[in-house]
């Protein structure tokens, strides 16, 4: 019978690069994680993500890790820090769409000038996709238009959820550094691809 590893001899494979190390590691501690930011956030998807965030770090963190202390107490720690971070999201975004429906429901009839700025961000928006790779593209659009987890788009393009990370996070460090910085913009896109 085979004697499973301890994290620590997990930790130190992992530092070496060793996947098989990590997905054992992953496989130890995924259930449990989710479990627990589930209690916090309610959302079963948010959860699934932020269980996959969590071992993002874990894993571009590997070199860092300390071997010796609580690698339990290093992951929940993780985990609760970044659920934090996606209630504030997710409070910033909640205001930007308050904003929102008080500025609709200010006039009975659709500002023409926001309107205008609208299509000027949409067109701006469609343009500035143009310029990313096509696969960032598709898992972009699958990600935003499609609503697909990481784990779904991963699945359907055959790759693994952490390149599908990847291109998300770079496709929006892109959409944003390109968007024009007015407060209308930075409205609009929050409603239209952060929510």
């Amino acid at each position: 019978m085979k004697v499973a590893k301890t994290n620590k001899e997990l930790l130190l494979l992992i530092r070496e690069d060793d996947m098989v190390a990590f997905y054992q590691l992953y496989e130890r501690y995924s259930r449990r994680l989710y479990g627990f930011v589930l209690r916090y956030i309610k959302q079963e998807a948010d959860a699934e993500e932020i269980v996959q965030e969590v071992f993002v770090k874990i894993w571009e963190a590997r070199n860092k890790i300390d071997v010796y202390s609580s690698f339990e107490s290093f992951l929940f720690t993780i985990a609760y820090n970044t659920t934090i971070s996606l209630f504030r999201k997710r409070a910033t975004e909640k205001k930007y769409l308050e904003h929102l429906k008080m500025l609709q429901q200010a006039g009975a009839s659709p500002d023409l000038n926001d309107e205008v700025q609208f299509n000027e961000l949409n067109g701006q928006v469609q343009s500035l996709l143009n310029e990313l790779t096509p696969r960032q593209k598709e898992i972009f659009l699958l990600s935003r238009d499609e609503g697909l987890t990481h784990e779904e788009i991963a699945k359907k393009l055959n790759i693994s959820a952490l390149t599908v990370k990847k291109h998300v996070a770079n496709s929006l460090a892109f959409l944003k550094s390109r968007m024009d910085s007015s407060l209308m913009y930075s409205l609009l896109f929050a409603y239209l691809f952060l929510s």
